[in-house]
């Protein structure tokens, strides 16, 4: 447009003084006139068109926000992995040192136990089996021969008893 402007004063300088006055002030105005209807052309091209452009936009950021949380939730599910990982290295560690410090106590009470001469839990299972097995062998015994320990025992009770004793 202001090529345009500068060609047609060019051209009104070399042809005439007066007229020149008249036509520029008409150019100018028609070329001002012209910029105020693009400008409102823009503007109401922007008006019909800025609900569009603003649901785009809107589009654009919930996309964005998406991929973000995506990433964000990746990382956080890494920390999680590694920091779950090191309280089982941890876990894993710490039963290790309490296995061996039950291992220290339960030696250094045997030996206590020992020094003083009480008997083992081994020992007193050998000693119950030992009480078991006797225990059946007296029952079988004992109902083997009812009838002489009857006897030896009615036999006891008929004993007289001396008089010179009394």
């Amino acid at each position: 447009m202001v090529k345009k402007l500068q060609k047609m004063v060019e051209k009104k300088a070399a042809s005439a003084g007066h007229l020149f006055d008249s036509e520029l002030a008409s150019a100018v105005k028609e070329s001002a006139q012209q910029i105020w209807l693009a400008g409102m052309g823009a503007f109401a091209k922007a008006q019909a068109e800025g609900g569009k452009v603003f649901d785009a936009l809107v589009k654009e950021g919930v996309n964005l926000q998406r991929k973000t949380q995506g990433v964000a939730e990746e990382r956080i599910s890494a920390m999680t992995d590694k920091m779950t990982a090191m309280a089982g290295e941890v876990g894993a560690k710490a039963g290790a040192q309490w296995d061996k410090l039950e291992s220290i106590f339960e030696q250094r009470t045997a030996k206590a136990l020992s020094k003083l001469g009480a008997p083992t839990a081994k020992e007193v299972s050998a000693l119950a089996a030992r009480v078991d097995r006797l225990a059946a062998a007296v029952a079988k015994l004992t109902k083997a021969k009812p009838t002489q320990a009857a006897t030896t025992r009615r036999a006891s009770r008929k004993r007289p008893t001396p008089k010179a004793a009394r």
